[in-house]
């Protein structure tokens, strides 16, 4: 149930405020009326987005620390990134450089809900921890890693 009073992110069901840009991503609405951050028809579509996204940045330009993850979604030019990464390597407890592994389900759920929190701030009482129901992070980790090679032990 959407409320006026949601953080942009929430609103949009963008909740790791991705940018609009010539990419259309699967499950984005057909109208954009915000003009800066895509809007996704549901949360999980939001969501999907945010973990491609991350994915991309794992697999593609081998950015594997929370350090260079986050410097890379949350540049210095446009955010408090110390202090993003900071609340990421505490959610995740981990250390900014060690590095982590974005195709192990469980981390790649994690760091997603560390930048939603990050992103929109805390729920309020009547929503979930994290913003969404554990179900959705899991469903969207679910379809962000169709195409993804499983960890091996």
């Amino acid at each position: 149930m959407l409320n006026i009073l949601d953080p942009r992110g929430i609103r949009n069901n963008n909740p790791g405020n991705i940018r609009l840009s010539t990419s259309l991503w699967q499950g984005q609405s057909l109208v954009q009326e915000d003009g800066v951050f895509v809007e996704f028809i549901t949360p999980l579509y939001g969501l999907r987005a945010l973990m491609r996204t991350l994915l991309t940045y794992y697999l593609k330009y081998e950015l594997n620390t929370v350090l260079s993850i986050i410097n890379r979604y949350a540049p210095p030019y446009e955010n408090a990134t110390d202090t993003y990464i900071y609340a990421v390597e505490k959610a995740l407890n981990v250390k900014r450089t060690d590095k982590i592994d974005l195709r192990s389900k469980d981390m790649l759920i994690s760091l997603t809900q560390a930048i939603v929190l990050h992103e929109n701030g805390t729920p309020p009482a009547d929503r979930p921890a994290g913003w969404y129901d554990p179900s959705i992070y899991d469903q969207a980790a679910a379809l962000a890693l169709v195409l993804v090679a499983p960890v091996t032990a």
